[in-house]
């Protein structure tokens, strides 16, 4: 078990996770993510959100979900899949191959994140990002993650939020990202048939940072599940 808390370096065999999934970009899983066409509708407006002075964040919404994940940054890339639960304050998430096999487990609760790779290394850290980025070579935001993964803002800082002529959420720009909104699950329906009258779910995002750029596909939601 290793702390990086203090930026410890990070055992070589741990940055071999990143450097040969860095060989298999938009491979298998995610041809169609890569290649297919994604356009978003043009913002029409843009609400600048400043956070209320004192007031605590709502958790966000209880989900499970499934999906492919690439990542290209300066230091490390990903291609693969993504199993992610999250509860009340504990969130886990799995990274798999793009033929399957586990390559890191990330867990988040009250007492900071873990992160465990295939060769059972363990590494902590106070936040996601720290982790991620000195184990795998890449920033995960999970902090923001979770609330962008549901189409909406943080609430713990300012944020920019564009959406287009019917209200749907396009972008949002926080904490020195920008989202992208690329494609949204259809609306679901209810059993009667009308639509329900809350917001379809995102299902293809795109994340940029300067020196990063990732983009997750959404194949299944579990919302409200513990």
């Amino acid at each position: 078990m290793t702390d990086i808390a203090g930026i410890v370096p990070v055992p070589p065999a741990s940055r071999r996770i990143s450097s040969w999934l860095g060989l298999i970009a938009c491979a298998g899983m995610l041809s169609a993510a890569c290649t297919g066409p994604a356009h978003r509708q043009a913002a029409v407006s843009t609400v600048v959100i400043e956070p209320v002075a004192g007031a605590s964040a709502p958790d966000p919404n209880v989900f499970r979900l499934a999906g492919r994940a690439s990542v290209d940054s300066e230091d490390g890339d990903f291609s693969g899949g993504v199993q992610w639960h999250h509860a009340g304050a504990g969130d886990e998430i799995l990274l798999l191959s793009p033929l399957g096999q586990a390559v890191a487990r990330i867990r988040q609760d009250s007492a900071g994140v873990s992160l465990t790779t295939a060769s059972d290394e363990t590494f902590h850290a106070p936040d996601a990002e720290t982790l991620t980025q000195e184990v795998l070579g890449w920033r995960l935001p999970l902090a923001g993650l979770l609330y962008w993964v549901q189409g909406v803002h943080a609430p713990v800082s300012a944020a920019e939020v564009d959406s287009d002529a019917q209200g749907t959420v396009v972008a949002i720009r926080q904490d020195g990202w920008e989202i992208d909104y690329m494609r949204y699950f259809p609306a679901a329906e209810a059993q009667d048939g009308k639509a329900r009258l809350s917001s379809a779910r995102p299902k293809l995002l795109v994340l940029r940072r300067p020196g990063l750029r990732m983009k997750l596909v959404i194949d299944s939601w579990d919302a409200g599940e513990r």
